[in-house]
């Protein structure tokens, strides 16, 4: 083999080379050629669990007297609760909590110098779940007719559940999903380009707020229990190959 025949073997070889670098640089540059979206949905709702409970608690210098009359006000309570309407199935009461109570003394420094032994203070709690949106939020405004029977419950606003909520969220990730090809291929259509397959898709935020409320949302998704009448709204980010 003369010179010539190696130079003229080397420069097809580079040609060769340079040709497959080009296409695979090509190959590359067109893989990496990503149209990135993300769809929405969101859909209203209507909550069907309520989830309510009150505590009320006894005190007295005897403990057996302080049980006794903290067993007459749950009696008190599940009768008034079964009054209004409400099944022993919804109710369930907690365990009693005994507290030992204390006056403290201080100097005028404002050290603690010592304490004197005042009684005990029972509480229990019930707790109700019911289907009956309506009658809880009822009860829970009239709770304070109890004081006439000489019980002090104290509870808070009901809490609002949906029962159904997997199934919800299925459906609005389907939604989401179409809205966010609906918009991968309105970019690629006006970039004189077309869609190819999908390469990543992300479930982004789950929300749940009430409706027709000012609420802030949550970079990390809310989850609103006060409101009946709620809406769910859902985001999914997906990432679709340019061709």
């Amino acid at each position: 083999m003369n010179k010539y025949t190696a130079i003229v073997i080397v420069c097809v070889a580079m040609l060769i080379a340079v040709f497959i670098l080009g296409k695979s640089y090509n190959y590359k540059h067109k893989q990496t050629e990503i149209i990135s979206v993300t769809g929405a949905a969101d859909t209203n709702f209507v909550s069907d669990l309520s989830v309510w409970s009150g505590s009320f608690s006894r005190a007295s210098f005897n403990l057996q007297e302080a049980y006794a009359d903290l067993k007459k006000d749950e009696g008190i309570v599940m009768n008034y609760l079964q009054s209004k309407g409400l099944s022993k199935t919804e109710m369930t009461t907690s365990s009693i909590s005994t507290e030992k109570l204390f006056d403290y003394t201080y100097d005028e420094s404002g050290r603690q110098t010592g304490s004197v032994f005042k009684g005990y203070k029972l509480s229990e709690s019930v707790n109700i779940e019911s289907k009956d949106l309506v009658k809880i939020d009822k009860i829970s405004r009239e709770i304070t007719e109890l004081i006439q029977q000489g019980v002090e419950l104290t509870s808070s606003s009901p809490n609002y559940y949906y029962t159904k909520l997997g199934d919800l969220k299925i459906g609005l990730l389907a939604k989401a999903s179409e809205d966010g090809s609906k918009r991968a291929e309105t970019i690629a259509k006006n970039a004189y380009a077309k869609i190819g397959s999908l390469r990543k898709a992300t479930m982004g935020v789950f929300q749940i707020t009430g409706q027709n409320e000012n609420e802030d949302y949550s970079f990390g998704g809310a989850f609103n229990t006060t409101n009946i009448n709620k809406t769910a709204t859902i985001t999914v980010k997906m990432d679709f190959a340019a061709e």
